[in-house]
């Protein structure tokens, strides 16, 4: 079985994209299954992981919703709100629902970067995992050493990192990420993404400037514990989606294939065939 790890579907009308800005052109407009299905087809995938794109419950009630509609959708990433201790009862009604995994607050978006040690959010870390739901990490590099003492904090939390932490490629900033990103993969039981690299390399990005960051993950936490991702559509502000599962591919050793695009997702989320 072949997973796509990161994707999303969101629909305008809703209107709680608010990063959704004139920057965003190329994506702002609506995407749907039938958006997505033809490019799962021709890369080889059985199965997705849809994870949330806004920070309401609404937005994860309708992602719920587009899964129970469609077979290729193996799990949802939704979102709860951490500083309001009664959605609780959210991850409680969810955690039954087959197809729910767990959540993604978005953390790359709040100004604080010690947000996740917060008192008055660790009610929601507690709950995910007393709850056996996983954790999505969405952060830029600044969120390195946080999210370490958190993963440490919560060693039985099922942790994801996203993106590959967002490394800033476009500025060649390679040696402290690289020291953070071995630093988790060495001291947690956390799992990366092979996902969004090409959205932080800039405009004249090659498949060669993406290498090292993918091969250093790949080494970093082996391929038990990498997924790849698309990030589709977000992908298409930098590339396009058999573009980067090409070249994706060929930063993974043949003999890690299985795992990477497949088999490493489906253990971490619970995806059967």
């Amino acid at each position: 079985m072949r997973i796509d790890a990161h994707q999303h579907f969101w629909n305008l009308a809703r209107d709680d994209y608010f990063w959704m800005n004139d920057q965003m052109a190329a994506i702002r407009r609506n995407f749907r299954p039938d958006d997505l299905l033809p490019h799962l087809k021709a890369a080889g995938f059985d199965k997705t992981v849809l994870v949330q794109a806004a920070p309401t419950v609404e937005e994860t009630e309708y992602l719920l919703g587009i899964a129970d509609a469609h077979p290729v959708v193996g799990k949802v990433v939704g979102w709860i709100d951490f500083e309001d201790e009664a959605h609780r009862r959210h991850l409680e009604r969810w955690a039954h629902h087959e197809k729910f995994a767990g959540v993604r607050p978005m953390v790359q978006d709040i100004p604080d970067p010690e947000w996740v040690h917060r008192p008055d959010v660790q009610w929601g870390l507690d709950a995910v995992t007393d709850l056996g739901l996983t954790f999505d990490a969405l952060g830029f590099p600044v969120h390195a050493a946080p999210f370490l003492r958190l993963f440490e904090k919560y060693p039985d939390m099922k942790v994801v990192v996203d993106h590959c932490m967002k490394p800033q490629i476009v500025d060649d900033a390679f040696d402290d990420w690289s020291v953070a990103m071995r630093r988790i993969a060495d001291e947690t039981g956390a799992y990366c993404k092979l996902s969004g690299l090409v959205t932080e390399s800039g405009s004249d990005w090659n498949a060669e400037k993406l290498r090292p960051y993918a091969e250093h993950i790949l080494t970093a936490f082996g391929a038990d514990r990498v997924m790849f991702g698309s990030d589709w559509p977000v992908l298409n502000l930098a590339s396009d989606y058999s573009t980067w599962h090409d070249i994706a591919t060929s930063f993974v050793p043949e003999a890690d294939r299985n795992k990477v695009f497949g088999g490493t997702a489906a253990r971490f989320y619970g995806i059967e065939a």
